[in-house]
């Protein structure tokens, strides 16, 4: 059986491919999402749920972000735009 999702279909991952992407436990994803500091879960049965890789990456590329925001206040360097 052959997939072919184009780029702009949304792909879904389960708890455990996103701790790996983040190298977060799953105590601390599910800490982040009681806070909502986490990507939204989409229901896919009684027990079981996924998140939006896209989004799983954008919460990544925001932690990134926010590091060399830090890293230059700290220097007193400005960000290039």
């Amino acid at each position: 059986m052959s997939t072919n999702l184009s780029s702009d279909e949304p792909v879904l991952v389960s708890l455990k491919t996103a701790c790996a992407m983040t190298s977060l436990s799953r105590t601390m994803i599910n800490r982040y999402r009681s806070e909502g500091r986490w990507p939204v879960a989409v229901p896919l049965g009684d027990k079981r749920i996924a998140f939006v890789k896209a989004e799983v990456q954008g919460w990544i590329a925001a932690r990134i972000a926010a590091r060399a925001a830090n890293d230059n206040k700290q220097t007193g360097k400005q960000v290039a735009a």
